[in-house]
């Protein structure tokens, strides 16, 4: 096996242990995004038993180690803060596919909601092995959200108040989250 090969084998392994620790696609879904990127990476008619048997795999690995997590994690403390801020006019939309999809959700709410959170599937893939989401906030209008306007400082409340640390840093919400879901 070529060098290039091998590493493209690696970068595919990794990117199923993703899909299944992010879980934000279906069973279904992330064999269909895995089986496309080894289609696309290496090619051959095993494409699909590639993908069923890495993404079993990853399934396996995640399940020995969430038995090892808090009772409470940290995606836990997530949901709880989200169902809040939606409580209070705030859409939250997780691991959507790009901006217009917050842009979309404003539209066909509009005159209901204060603002919008987003995040994109590789801030959750960040988060997956480092303690750090990356969160986008809207105002209902479409405009970002800035350092110390009511709508940031209402946000950065409710994440503290479930004991999430976040600031905003550069136009962006950054939550000390590590991303442990539990399949």
């Amino acid at each position: 096996m070529s060098t290039n090969t091998e590493r493209a084998e690696r970068e595919l392994r990794a990117f199923a242990r993703l899909q299944v620790r992010a879980g934000l696609l279906n069973d279904d879904q992330q064999l269909a995004e895995v089986t496309e990127a080894i289609q696309a990476e290496l090619g051959g008619a095993d494409a699909g038993i590639l993908g069923r048997a890495w993404l079993a795999a990853a399934r396996r690995e995640l399940l020995e180690e969430q038995a090892g997590w808090p009772a409470t994690t940290d995606v836990d403390r997530l949901r709880v803060a989200f169902v809040e801020c939606q409580q209070h006019g705030v859409k939250v939309l997780a691991g959507v596919e790009d901006h217009w999809a917050a842009r979309r959700a404003l539209e066909e709410n509009a005159g209901q909601l204060h603002g919008v959170i987003w995040f994109v599937p590789m801030d959750v893939w960040h988060a997956v092995d480092t303690p750090m989401l990356e969160i986008n906030l809207w105002h209902a209008d479409g405009a970002n959200a800035a350092d110390g306007d009511p709508l940031a400082t209402s946000v950065l409340a409710c994440l503290e108040r479930h004991g999430l640390r976040a600031r905003f840093d550069e136009g962006r919400i950054e939550v000390a989250a590590l991303w442990q879901r539990r399949i």
